[in-house]
């Protein structure tokens, strides 16, 4: 397996990278939505992974975290750690943190049509999350210092939660905070989530535009990306264009001019577990 290809220059110079597209905005006064760069860097050879008999590409097998680094990173932040063949993350329980130790992971490669397999659990009280078609997003602040925007603005989020102990269930709007659904816009139906630190499967697939998640065998939810149906969703959530508008449109171009990005993981601070994560290509 190839190692995992870490990110191709430092944050210091990130604003005068040739390989970065284009995507900001002039001037923060020409509009509300600030100056921001869309970062590409290298990707991972899918060809270095093993393929099961179902044609699915397993990401992680439960022994290497090849392709795999942090969200704005070069490396898994030290968090993310192999524990009995899962992929773990040990939260601090102070909230989410892209910093220090901890941090969103990301792999390495951009999928565009495909279907995403894995299984997860949570802790008590414990909430993390799925992304895809991701990118990673700076901006700069007052001094000039590069930020790097959370992977949250750019990519649509399979909830991950405790829906019997996190407040976060009761949030939002007729459920669409709990697990399985897509993070405050549409709510996870049936809600078949197996309690806390018990196993559960889940599947996210993305085509020419259509999206299902589904949770322990049922699809929960479909929606369709690119079209008026999702603008309309962006604009009643926390993401409208009113409330935050880099990330309504970041998120109303989901992908980018090629519609495709990451796939990442949450650290939201609580313990979380993955494994059997696995891609199918669907181009």
């Amino acid at each position: 397996m190839k190692k995992a290809l870490t990110i191709a220059a430092c944050a210091a110079v990130v604003f005068s990278l040739a390989a970065c597209k284009n995507n900001k905005k002039a001037t923060a006064e020409e509009s509300a939505v600030p100056a921001y760069e869309v970062v590409e860097n290298a990707q991972v050879d899918l060809a270095g992974f093993p393929v099961d008999e179902e044609g699915y590409i397993v990401i992680f097998d439960g022994t290497s975290l090849n392709g795999w680094r942090g969200y704005g990173k070069e490396n898994v932040p030290a968090r993310w750690t192999i524990e009995d063949g899962c992929l773990k993350f040990t939260g601090t329980g102070a909230g989410e943190s892209q910093s220090g130790d901890g941090g969103d992971i990301i792999f390495t490669k951009k999928f565009k049509n495909f279907e995403l397999k894995f299984d997860w659990k949570i802790s008590k009280g414990g909430n993390s999350g799925v992304f895809y078609l991701g990118r990673e997003v700076t901006t700069k602040n007052e001094d000039g210092t590069v930020k790097w925007e959370p992977i949250y603005i750019s990519a649509p989020e399979y909830q991950i939660l405790d829906n019997a102990n996190h407040p976060d269930a009761k949030l939002g709007k007729d459920g669409n905070r709990q697990s399985a659904s897509l993070y405050d816009m549409i709510p996870a139906v049936p809600q078949n989530q197996n309690p806390f630190e018990e196993w559960n499967t889940g599947s996210i697939l993305v085509y020419q535009g259509t999206v299902v998640h589904a949770q322990n065998g049922e699809n929960v939810l479909e929606y369709h990306l690119w079209t008026p149906q999702w603008t309309e969703m962006l604009q009643a959530s926390k993401f409208s264009e009113e409330k935050w508008p880099l990330a309504f449109e970041l998120l109303n171009n989901l992908g980018g001019d090629e519609h495709e990005g990451y796939i990442g993981f949450q650290d939201h601070g609580n313990d979380v577990w993955y494994r059997n994560i696995k891609v199918k290509l669907l181009d």
